[in-house]
């Protein structure tokens, strides 16, 4: 079978998963050691791209769709991958519409060639028909589910649209110099050598014109540099590190921020994860960096399964939320997520606060860290959680940058807020 039918299968069979509810992540993962054969780079590709444009694809499917085809799981995602594949430009028009078929019998769907060459050919006639339709349709155009539209615009009136549209884009890629091991500016020289082009935007970070394989950037592999969003970098720069601290990183997978933490100050962490594979990535990536920290599985909010009694000086506090900040590197949050989700993560974040803030010194610091948009998992929490705590006080932060992170060109979204406790 040609290299594209085969992709575009293959897309489609793991996007009808991810449609299922499974993880684009996780799906990707077991795609790569299932199908060798499939170019990894053009799977991933089609899968983020149609995710990405979920909501388009659907709508257009269902205004050209004239038979009832597109109820199968298989047909239909491979039609939104086509659509993308379209709708790219990297490949000619005629060729995707060809190869589409093609996968059809790859699919075991045989019987569905004419209705997906039909379809396609359709929307290319009709594009700029389909266009003004779309345009009306909030889902469409915007490209995230009606409620996350909802709940955006009334966080951001004027800053909305930028937010949504910066949910659909191919995210930037930012390192993290160990400075540790080598100047930044001094690295920013060794990438020019390499034809890598980037800038200095923090103390520490490198953002990239373009992304590359990490393969490519010098000294990865001898733990010199990392790749991590400027935005999560901000983190280890609010937490005030001191050499001798006890310092406990509450939910860190897969390490980034607890690794810059001890990249920054000679500190005594501990990281805990609920999931053991998790920990276990952690521990690699602080192998890779020559770091060490104790790491253990265990539930952040049961301290009395894991705490020793000896209290934290510094303590991060990274915790789950919708991910709405960072949906642009997974996008099939925005279809897995469920507007009753917020409230749960709420819920969830306000017993891992009140369970942190025990194991808090006296002059201690916690930083409160979310990568969502949403304020309801934000500041409604932090405000809740200092209203009915006795002393709990909210610092103002270092860097004078504001608490909330919207996604821009530079940056995923994130929330920070700083908690002290008194002495």
């Amino acid at each position: 079978m040609a290299p594209l039918a085969e992709a575009l299968a293959a897309a489609a069979a793991l996007v009808a998963r991810v449609a299922g509810g499974r993880s684009l992540s996780a799906e990707l993962e077991r795609a790569g050691e299932e199908s060798p054969a499939v170019a990894r780079a053009a799977l991933a590709d089609l899968c983020y791209g149609t995710l990405r444009r979920y909501g388009r694809s659907q709508a257009i499917v269902a205004a050209l769709s004239r038979r009832a085809g597109a109820a199968d799981p298989l047909v239909a995602a491979l039609l939104w991958c086509a659509l993308y594949a379209l709708e790219s430009g990297r490949y000619a028009n005629y060729t995707v519409v060809d190869q589409a078929a093609r996968a059809c019998t790859a699919l075991q769907r045989a019987g569905a060639k004419g209705y997906v060459n039909a379809l396609l050919r359709g929307f290319l006639r009709a594009r700029p028909m389909i266009g003004a339709r779309l345009a009306a349709d909030p889902v469409a155009n915007y490209q995230h589910p009606d409620w996350w539209i909802s709940r955006v615009r009334a966080a951001y009136p004027s800053e909305w649209q930028t937010v949504l549209a910066a949910g659909n884009e191919h995210p930037p890629m930012c390192l993290r110099v160990n400075r540790r091991c080598e100047a930044v500016d001094a690295y920013l020289a060794r990438l020019a050598a390499e034809g890598i082009a980037a800038r200095r935007i923090g103390a520490a970070a490198l953002l990239l014109d373009k992304p590359v394989p990490v393969d490519r950037l010098p000294g990865y592999a001898d733990g010199e540099v990392s790749v991590q969003d400027a935005g999560a970098q901000r983190a280890a720069g609010l937490l005030d590190l001191r050499a001798g601290q006890r310092v406990l990183d509450a939910c860190a997978a897969p390490g980034g921020k607890a690794a810059h933490a001890l990249e920054t100050a000679d500190v005594a962490l501990t990281a805990l994860d609920v999931d053991a594979a998790r920990c276990a990535d952690v521990t690699r990536n602080l192998a890779r960096l020559g770091l060490s920290a104790d790491v253990r599985t265990a539930d952040c909010s049961a301290p009395e399964t894991w705490w020793d009694g000896a209290a934290f000086d510094r303590i991060l506090a990274d915790v789950p939320c919708s991910a709405s900040g960072v949906a642009r590197r997974h996008p099939d949050i925005k279809w897995l997520r469920r507007a009753t989700d917020i409230a749960a993560f709420a819920a969830r974040q306000a017993r891992i606060l009140g369970a942190l803030w025990r194991t808090l010194a006296p002059g201690g610091k916690l930083l409160y860290v979310s990568c969502s948009v949403f304020p309801e998992e934000n500041g409604a929490v932090i405000d809740a959680f200092v209203a009915r705590t006795p002393g709990a006080c909210r610092a103002p932060l270092a860097d004078g940058a504001p608490a909330q992170l919207l996604p821009g060109p530079e940056h995923d979204g994130f929330f920070f807020a700083l908690l002290e406790k008194p002495a």
